[in-house]
């Protein structure tokens, strides 16, 4: 039996002990790769403010502020994998915002207005995949239209207002804690999880990766390719839903410019930084994770160096031109 080194061309490293193969097998050379990217950037920003950077409030003022983009990232992710892409989520997630808002001052429940939020994305997450499936629209083409329609509404909605939500419940779930970590953190690892176990562990999730690898020959093996799609578009949509109620939480209110600074573009960049293939069919959740965790280091230390606003966008842009650059260049190289 060949080792692993002689699978992908390369000579075996001596001494290697089985348990480090397996190790380093089990994680993935690009998520190695992805590992090794965020510990450098610990390193840079850790080291030009050690101050500040490894303090307890830090780390978790980070994981905070990756707990939406996580939620949307890994959504997203499966949505590459089966060969769509979804711009319209940061619009979602303003509209569902709005309204959980309404729902908490219609009802004063904070479960109805949650479930108000979610089912708002799903629905949204339907027009997509009717759009695209049924008027056979490109998902670029569709998911853009449909952002700008979305947010729209959201304006519509709340008639160009934020709406305050004062319910103290609610509120828990932005700023509470549950076993000593904070709700939203908490929110996220679930979320990562149940898609992990989606994608890693059952037939629903191989037969997501073989229509996003070739959806011709998954309709001829039998599989319904539109269903698996719609049932896609209304999943991304339901997180976006959900990233929604976090960011409500968070804020105290529903804004319908809520998701209009770039959450939609940093979903991307995470997915794609996390390894998935914009054809489709390749890809993971924990690679989606680890370029979410890349964008919250980035972010949050782009921020204690104080580096202009602007350059920010800017160095966003690039990370996700160089992740599909790099993306590219091993699909020629081993595709």
């Amino acid at each position: 039996m060949s080792s692993e080194a002689d699978e992908i061309g390369l000579p075996a490293l001596p001494g290697r002990s089985g348990a480090v193969s397996r190790l380093m097998q089990a994680a993935g050379t690009h998520n190695l790769s992805l590992l090794l990217a965020l510990a450098v950037l610990v390193a840079i920003f850790g080291g030009m403010r050690p101050d500040v950077f490894f303090l307890a409030r830090n780390i978790e003022n980070i994981g905070q502020g990756i707990a939406i983009l996580g939620v949307l990232a890994t959504a997203q992710t499966i949505v590459i994998i089966s060969g769509g892409l979804d711009i319209s989520v940061g619009a979602v997630v303003g509209l569902s915002t709005v309204c959980i808002a309404l729902g908490v001052e219609w009802t004063n429940s904070p479960t109805l207005a949650i479930l108000f939020g979610i089912a708002v994305g799903a629905a949204a997450g339907l027009a997509n995949s009717l759009i695209i499936t049924v008027g056979g629209v490109n998902a670029v083409i569709a998911t853009l239209g449909t952002m700008a329609a979305f947010r729209g509404v959201a304006f519509i909605v709340s008639d160009g207002q934020s709406i305050s939500i004062f319910n103290p419940v609610f509120r828990m779930i932005g700023a509470g804690r549950l076993l000593g970590l904070q709700i939203t953190i908490e929110v996220l690892l679930l979320v990562v999880a149940a898609f992990y176990v989606l994608m890693r562990y059952t037939i629903v999730g191989r037969n997501i990766y073989a229509i996003g690898g070739n959806p011709v020959v998954a309709r001829l093996a039998g599989l319904n390719v539109r269903g698996y799609q719609v049932g896609v578009y209304i999943l991304s949509g339901a997180a976006a839903g959900l990233a929604g109620m976090l960011l409500a939480a968070r804020t105290g209110s529903g804004q319908p410019i809520s998701g209009s600074d770039g959450l939609e573009l940093q979903a991307i960049t995470a997915a794609v930084l996390g390894g998935c293939a914009l054809t489709g069919g390749k890809g993971t959740i924990v690679g989606g994770l680890l370029g979410v965790l890349i964008l919250g280091v980035l972010n949050n230390g782009m921020i204690l160096t104080s580096v202009p606003t602007f350059y920010q966008m800017v160095a966003r842009g690039a990370l996700l031109i160089a992740a599909v650059l790099v993306a590219e260049q091993q699909a020629r190289r081993y595709g």
